[in-house]
């Protein structure tokens, strides 16, 4: 039997609690999850692809998890699937809002390989509220984003914006 090989993409910037969910539930339904790690400008990302993909090496071997690997790349995501082997694109969904862009990603990706599948998880309800963009804009405003992602992301955001400063009069 072929291995089955699922693609979980994003920027994971930074890679949050939600994200960890998704991974760790995603990696249960195949062989092998690569987390493909993509560069997307109008997101203003924070950290720089090479950080990105190291943080999320790091966070996923500190939750165990030894069937996922870690992948950078910046082109369409059924070029990049095809190329790794996937039959299948997980992704981790919040709200309804997140259904409708999901939904028409799906089609058209459809379109673009019908052999790939695209899987929905839903997020753990505790974590559905997380996004990367709100983390980000929390801690630029001095917000405590501890509940969001692991202790050591924390640290490396609070960091990061000590080091670009922070926004806001207090």
């Amino acid at each position: 039997m072929a291995e089955r090989i699922g693609v979980y993409p994003g920027t994971f910037d930074p890679i949050t609690l939600g994200h960890l969910d998704i991974i760790r539930r995603g990696a249960k339904l195949v062989d092998r999850l690569i987390i493909g790690v993509t560069t997307n400008p109008s997101k203003n990302p924070m950290f720089t692809p090479d950080e990105r993909m190291e943080s999320v090496r790091r966070e996923v071997a500190d939750q165990g998890i030894d069937n996922v690997e870690v992948v950078g790349f910046n082109a369409l995501l059924m070029k990049f699937a095809r190329a790794q082997g996937a039959s299948m694109i997980v992704r981790g969904l919040r709200a309804v809002a997140d259904f409708e862009y999901e939904y028409q990603m799906a089609g058209m990706n459809q379109q673009l390989d019908a052999e790939i599948e695209t899987v929905f998880l839903m997020a753990d309800v505790g974590l559905q509220p997380i996004a990367s963009k709100l983390v980000k804009e929390i801690a630029l405003f001095g917000g405590d984003i501890s509940g969001f992602v692991t202790p050591t992301i924390c640290q490396e955001v609070i960091a990061r914006v000590d080091r670009i400063g922070r926004l806001g009069d207090y």
